[in-house]
């Protein structure tokens, strides 16, 4: 039916395509959509927060590394803040939106995952779990998190991106009565 040289060029093509439909992201919301749905419609002006110094060391300490980059921007208004982190699971970053509410997790949502795994972390009944919690006196949360078989590696980002909005929180000028 196909000439050898067509079935080689097929063959060519599907190696090359199938690493790259593997590894397609798959998006859940977008950053826009996250802020909307954060503030209601009218998302304030980012600000940023500069890692460096103890808040640096801390970083490194919650993540058990360095934040790729030195700053990061978020959003805050009247107490509540939005923050768009990103940590690898077992190969690829997975992107998180999490609304901080003065002191506790309001909502944690997974906005992208790349792994080609374990992409249950992305569905409402294991995020909701992070809502309400709060960081103890040694950065940590306050409950312990279900995890998923599969995706032990995933959990553990999302778990470590959760801590890190909440000391990052703390960390910002983000008040009620603040805009």
């Amino acid at each position: 039916m196909f000439s050898s040289s067509i079935k080689k060029t097929l063959l060519v093509l599907v190696s090359c395509t199938l690493p790259l439909l593997l590894q397609a992201a798959t998006v859940y919301e977008s950053q826009t959509e996250f802020l909307d749905r954060a503030f209601r419609g009218s998302p304030p002006e980012p600000e940023v927060i500069w890692l460096s110094g103890d808040k640096k060391s801390t970083v490194g300490q919650i993540l058990g590394h360095d934040y790729p980059a030195l700053r990061l921007r978020y959003w805050c208004e009247a107490g509540r803040s939005a923050w768009v982190l990103e940590e690898v699971g077992k190969e690829q970053p997975i992107t998180v939106g999490i609304i901080i509410d003065a002191d506790h997790i309001k909502n944690l949502r997974v906005l992208t995952y790349r792994e080609n795994r374990g992409g249950e972390v992305a569905t409402a009944s294991f995020t909701d779990q992070f809502n309400q919690l709060m960081l103890d006196e040694d950065n940590q949360l306050n409950e312990q998190i279900d995890g998923i078989s599969g995706a032990t590696l995933s959990v553990y980002a999302l778990t470590r991106l959760a801590e890190l909005a909440l000391y990052l929180h703390e960390q910002s000028r983000c008040e009620v009565g603040s805009s």
